[in-house]
Parts: structure tokens; sequence; C-alpha cells
């Protein structure tokens, strides 16, 4: 599978849910896991087999000690599990619309194994510092 790319801007509808892209859609069908990305202050969306090999690892670093445990204790207690509707909705639960500072729009980015959904302003502002920062970096990988 190529993986999850592009961004989308949507907004969410009365009920806390946003349109997911058509080409995203698929590889959720047999269901995803949202949760949140707490270094980052948005949401992430992965696939079952994804998220289940992230879960594998995220146990075994919370026996390393007590921070790595409050981590593991966070990133699970945030997930929900989830299909997409029959229009491709996914429903944001109210505590996670909070924590990514999601009230009207969101952006919906492809990170390849995963859906990353942002607030729009916050997306560019990391987005533009991130490309200021390491545009060096990004030459060294394509170039």
């Amino acid at each position: 599978m190529l993986g999850f790319l592009g961004e989308y801007q949507h907004s969410l509808d009365a009920k806390g849910r946003v349109i997911l892209p058509a080409e995203f859609r698929e590889p959720l069908a047999e269901g995803a896991v949202l949760t949140r990305l707490p270094d980052d202050g948005c949401l992430a969306v992965y696939r079952q087999e994804e998220f289940e090999q992230l879960a594998q690892r995220v146990r075994e670093s919370a026996r390393e000690g007590a921070a790595q445990a409050w981590l593991a204790r966070n990133w699970f207690s945030s997930a929900r599990p989830f299909t997409p509707d029959k229009q491709g909705r996914m429903a944001i639960p109210q505590n996670l619309r909070e924590f990514g500072g999601l009230e009207r729009d969101v952006m919906v980015v492809g990170i390849d194994n995963r859906i990353e959904l942002w607030d729009p302003p916050k997306w560019r502002e990391r987005s533009a510092e991130s490309l200021e920062v390491s545009g060096a970096e990004l030459g060294k990988m394509f170039f």
C-alpha cells in the first residue's frame, strides 16, 4: 500500500464528525483507531493493524519506567476504535476535539502510515516552522 498522502481541509458537522477523503476510506474500512499525539497536539488515525503494532511497542516501553508508563496510559486511554460510516465520516469525541483544538475546521493530513487531524491554523504554523528549520535536512533526504 502506498500510504496516506496529502492534506485536505474539511469542516466538522454539528455532531462532531469529519468527512474523510475518498482515498483514505478503503484502508480504514476494516477498522481504525483514533488517538492523540501528545507531543504534537494533534490527533492520529491508524489502521487497525498499524495500531496493534504500535500498541505492542508502547506496552514494551511502558515497562521501562514511570514516565513511559504514564505516556502509555495517556495514549491508550485516549484511543477510540471506529469504522467510517457510509458517507465516509468519522465521529471525533468531544474530549479529543478539545485536545486537538478542533472547533470548526479540520486539516486531514496523510502522513504515510497514519492520518493526522489538525486545527488548520496550528497545522499551517507548524508546517511553516518545520520547513524553515529543516529545509537543509529535506535537501539531504531528496537530493
